[in-house]
């Protein structure tokens, strides 16, 4: 149960987010502070735009939320996939189509991070 809300929790919060129009910074609407890597170095972190993707991502938005961040897609993505099913599996007390596999995880994780890195290439180098 921890697992799906986890997941269904940061979706439901950044549906409720205006995002931003720059494609950053709709995470200080959750009072927190502007990129201190953008602050310091001028230039976008690999995590720079998450929020505005989930926010746009949530509105179906899928392009404009590939446009602020990939990665943040994804993520977005597996969050509602993997969300329901991990809250059916724990309201049933067993896993809906099987337990996820290590591989699958892992899997899964390192095409995210390398989405996201590659992301942050494209826009630092370009």
């Amino acid at each position: 149960m921890l697992l799906a809300l986890a997941m269904l929790i940061p979706l439901v919060v950044a549906s409720r987010l205006t995002p931003n129009a720059a494609g950053l910074g709709t995470h200080q609407q959750l009072g927190l502070p502007p990129c201190t890597i953008v602050w310091y170095f001028g230039m976008r972190c690999p995590s720079c735009g998450m929020t505005t993707s989930w926010s746009l991502a949530t509105q179906g938005r899928f392009i404009a939320a590939c446009q602020a961040n990939a990665g943040g897609l994804l993520l977005a993505i597996t969050a509602a996939v993997a969300g329901p099913w991990a809250l059916v599996s724990g309201l049933r007390g067993r896993w809906l189509w099987g337990a996820p596999g290590d591989r699958l995880l892992a899997t899964v994780s390192v095409i995210i991070v390398g989405v996201t890195l590659i992301d942050w290439y494209a826009r630092v180098w370009r």
